[in-house]
């Protein structure tokens, strides 16, 4: 689990991504020479990790008996311009259910603790290879 392959050939931009079970792909937006055919590189990070805190949110809710009926997420990358220190994300959860304050409460505490917010926030290493 969490295998994925990318491969770009004869289209500019277009990468076909795909694990043992899936596939979809990626290109970039017209204005920087895509085709607008898929998600951004920078849309599937920020996918990534509201699927993952929508996920998290109703298993949570779930496995607790809470009345979550719905989660949203909203996502933005940098969106008041590159900050001088690294990058934002700014993430909206709104809940749908007839939750009390303390749910909610918790509700963000296990938000900010889904398995992806973990990885954005922690130290991360890249080991490449050239094959």
């Amino acid at each position: 689990m969490g295998d994925v392959t990318a491969h770009i050939a004869d289209v500019d931009y277009v990468v076909s991504l795909s694990t043992a079970t899936n596939t979809w792909q990626a290109d970039e937006p017209v204005d920087v020479g895509g085709g607008d055919t898929g998600p951004s590189p920078t849309e599937l990070l920020l996918s990534s990790l509201g699927a993952c805190t929508s996920i998290t949110l109703k298993m949570y809710a779930k496995r607790k008996g809470w009345p979550l009926d719905e989660v949203k997420v909203q996502l933005a990358f940098n969106p008041n311009g590159k900050p001088e220190d690294g990058n934002q994300i700014t993430r909206q959860v709104t809940l749908i259910g007839a939750l009390d304050d303390a749910q909610r409460a918790r509700l963000l505490q296990v938000a900010n603790a889904c398995p992806i917010h973990k990885v954005l926030t922690g130290t991360i290493h890249i080991d490449t290879d050239l094959v």
